[in-house]
């Protein structure tokens, strides 16, 4: 009797255990292997994971990528798919190699511009593509019910963002997450003009090197021959000598971005936003508070959608998360930053998933929350109607006597100032991490290591009597002047947690909430760089992208100044020139002064939601 209760145990045990088993991708899907031609010939190689189950009709959901849909070979499976909370729940499951990427045929172009006014059905883009796919999918796989959401990270998050512009009409739910939409202005490659050096040749030293045929596979042809990016990118010198020495002109998207080092009309053609009216489809928009890539453009892509189509439902995400965490991880913590939950699975869950089913598979309740933000400092999820929040009110925090910040305008003579000498030869460093490329921790790093410089300036409050909450952008309105014809300036905001309390490994850390950079030739045009005059106070504004931040009760709220942060960023020569063609002589010391006085009132605007 023992025995069988023993065996009748271990059967329920094991039937237990298959229950709850996860089925791997080939016991759920049969895999296909397609080359969907599209208008005007070129054929795009596609894969398609089709249930097994035949019973029912299934919703479509594509993914487009210039980074391969590997595994090729119809008997090779994908370990999982995307999104991932959906793989159980009855989606065909569709990837696409991008025009001249990997299998596909047709010629690659960097961030494809989008063509409003194409003539013939020679003319294409990336919007017509993703049309022609779907056309083609919804006659030519079974069992679909003919209807379609769109998605991706990062760069396949740049294509769904096209993918809502002259959509298919059975395109039914698209989010673009983490999405390119201005590459010169805030997106990976630069940021208010400035070159984001580490993020561009580290990427183009791999990604963008010419594909002369088909292929499953790119060569890799650079390796950095240091693990000191610091040292590599300070011993290369000029930007010019990326090519003398690495690329030698064959790596396209890095000679557009040398020849063109204004805001010209190629990179406003590629501009993504511009484009983003009439759209049909329900977009799910996500993004990172600390993305170190694409924060710029999930924001500004949601308030365009939002101000352009105003019937068109439109929903914004932001998490605690770095570039793609929500995907990646649990996003319980970045670094040494922890956010108290599993915020990754809160965003698939109640978010994500619910997007797609109902759209596509008409599952209720109806998601009809416009905006979910988590709240750093306070770590938790706030919904509101509208980002930024109109619950918060405009104030200005200035720059104060004995290293102070105050939102009390300064009363004090004209020439008021702090100074400090920035070195192209000897950069503020942005991350004290030995390292050849950007790690993603940088965005919560603690700055200890930068406020000890001479040539950071470094403002702070008292510790706070109680809980200060931020929302929305940043904008540093700075009043400044350099002995040089050119400068750039970087602006940090940074919360200082108290020496002890709390937990003890974060004792005094200088967490960095928010940073960026401003070339001081753009501060009045993008298009039309001016120089300084030197010594002259002049005023430099721009945008610190959006953060939803609380300081908490003891706490202090930092701000950061400087004019270098490499090799993040290239170097300022510090004389007014085109950098890209900069030569070692160009590159000079110069006096930075930065002023707080009644009649050059530094501050910064910030909103504050009580």
């Amino acid at each position: 009797m023992k025995k069988a209760r023993l065996f009748l145990a271990l059967v329920g045990i094991l039937v237990h255990a298959a229950a709850s088993r996860q089925l791997t991708t080939r016991e759920q899907f049969v895999k296909h292997e397609y080359k969907v031609p599209m208008r005007d010939g070129v054929k795009l190689f596609t894969t398609v994971y089709v249930p097994r189950d035949a019973s029912q009709a299934y919703p479509i959901i594509l993914t487009r990528t210039p980074y391969s849909c590997a595994p090729y070979g119809e008997e090779n499976y994908r370990g999982g798919m995307y999104p991932r909370e959906l793989e159980n729940a009855d989606y065909i499951f569709v990837y696409q190699d991008v025009r001249g990427r990997y299998m596909s045929e047709g010629d690659w172009v960097e961030l494809r511009p989008h063509n409003p006014n194409k003539r013939s059905a020679k003319e294409t883009d990336e919007s017509s593509d993703t049309y022609d796919t779907v056309e083609w999918l919804l006659k030519n796989i079974p069992r679909n019910n003919g209807k379609v959401g769109v998605g991706g990270i990062s760069y396949p998050g740049f294509y769904a963002s096209l993918a809502t512009i002259d959509a298919h009409a059975r395109v039914l739910a698209v989010s673009p997450q983490a999405p390119i939409a201005d590459d010169f202005i805030g997106d990976d490659d630069h940021h208010n003009g400035a070159l984001f050096l580490t993020a561009a040749f580290g990427f183009y030293a791999h990604f963008g090197w010419p594909r002369p045929i088909p292929l499953t596979e790119y060569p890799s042809r650079f390796k950095f021959p240091t693990l000191d990016g610091y040292k590599f990118f300070l011993e290369l010198g000029p930007l010019s000598n990326a090519n003398k020495f690495y690329f030698h002109d064959s790596v396209g998207y890095w000679n557009d971005m040398m020849n063109h080092g204004t805001y010209d009309d190629y990179w406003k053609k590629l501009n993504v936003l511009p484009h983003l009216k009439n759209i049909r489809p329900n977009v799910l928009i996500v993004g990172g508070w600390f993305d170190a890539e694409d924060l710029y453009g999930p924001l500004k892509t949601y308030r365009e959608l939002v101000k352009n189509n105003p019937t068109t439902g439109v929903r914004l995400v932001m998490g605690p998360w770095s570039h793609g965490q929500w995907a990646s991880s649990d996003g319980s913590k970045l670094g040494d930053a922890r956010f108290g939950s599993n915020t990754a699975e809160f965003f698939q869950q109640n978010i994500e998933k619910p997007f797609f089913e109902y759209h596509l598979r008409g599952v209720q309740p109806h998601p009809d929350t416009k905006v979910t933000v988590f709240q750093t400092g306070a770590n938790e999820w706030r919904t509101f109607a509208a980002w930024p929040p109109k619950e918060r009110t405009l104030r200005n925090l200035y720059l104060a006597e004995l290293s102070s910040l105050s939102f009390n305008p300064p009363a004090g003579k004209t020439n008021v100032h702090d100074e400090y000498v920035s070195d192209p030869m000897n950069p503020v460093p942005f991350t004290k991490q030995i390292t050849t490329g950007f790690p993603k921790t940088y965005m919560v790093e603690d700055q200890r290591f930068a406020s000890r410089r001479p040539d950071v300036l470094v403002f702070q409050t008292a510790p706070l009597k109680e809980n200060l909450t931020i929302a929305g952008p940043i904008i540093p309105s700075l009043f400044v002047s350099t002995s040089g014809t050119d400068a750039d300036w970087i602006v940090k905001v940074i919360d200082v947690f108290p020496e002890a309390g709390e937990e003890e490994q974060m004792s005094g850390y200088e967490m960095l909430i928010r940073g960026d950079v401003m070339r001081g030739k753009f501060r009045n045009s993008f298009s039309k760089p001016e120089a300084f005059v030197p010594n002259q106070p002049t005023k430099v504004e721009f945008e610190l992208q959006d953060v939803f931040h609380t300081f908490r009760k003891g706490h202090r709220l930092m701000v950061q100044i400087h004019s270098s942060w490499f090799p993040l960023v290239d170097r300022n020569p510090g004389k007014f020139v085109d950098i890209y063609e900069a030569t070692e002589s160009d590159f000079q010391k110069t006096t930075q002064r930065v002023y707080r006085s009644h009649k050059y009132p530094t501050h910064l605007t910030i909103g504050v939601l009580e």
